[in-house]
């Protein structure tokens, strides 16, 4: 009897296999990069990873999630860290942006984005993913700030939720070869504002 009881946990599969869990996430990035965000499904990704949908959905239980590890787990973009603030925040735009013209990732976030629009379980995957890199982007600003760049009521939330919007809209209308010197002005307006003296 105890034998069948571990036999069944065994069955469950909560803890993930490594080499299938990467079966799946490479097949959902490649659904995406191929039919786009419109034919990208769990069952399609189950097609291509030759899985069960029961699998994928006990270790992503949404589309969501499934998309936010998917774009997680192929996410790398430097964050420079100059001693400037306004070198600081191009070059981590310029990184950001050619990140995501130049793999999947652009496809696949905005693909989440997307899905957040009308999935209250992608929308809260997006405002917590969205936190996390508030602070992590924010972090730039507080480095700026212990040098004695910005004044010490900024708050470095709020700039790099600035920072977010223009990358997420140039994101989003699929403008994502700014040149450098746009990216300064941009930064420009933001570090020193556009109120006349």
């Amino acid at each position: 009897m105890a034998e069948a009881a571990e036999t069944a946990r065994k069955s469950i599969g909560a803890r993930r296999n490594p080499q299938s869990a990467d079966a799946i996430l490479e097949a959902a990035e490649a659904v995406l990069v191929e039919a786009g965000y419109a034919g990208f499904s769990i069952e399609a990704v189950a097609r291509r990873a030759r899985a069960g949908k029961p699998t994928i959905y006990r270790w992503w239980p949404s589309k969501a999630a499934l998309l936010l590890e998917v774009y997680q787990r192929g996410k790398r973009v430097e964050v420079p860290d100059t001693g400037k603030l306004d070198d600081d925040l191009v070059g981590f735009l310029k990184n950001l942006f050619f990140h995501w013209r130049e793999t999947s990732s652009g496809s696949v976030f905005r693909s989440l984005i997307a899905e957040a629009q009308s999935d209250e379980s992608a929308a809260l995957a997006l405002a917590g993913y969205a936190a996390g890199r508030r602070s992590h982007t924010g972090e730039i600003i507080e480095r700026a700030r212990a040098r004695g760049e910005i004044a010490a009521g900024i708050d470095a939330a709020l700039v790099a939720d600035l920072v977010a919007s223009y990358a997420w809209r140039h994101l989003l209308t699929n403008q994502l070869d700014e040149d450098e010197a746009t990216l300064r002005r941009m930064v420009g307006y933001l570090l020193r504002g556009i109120e006349a003296r």
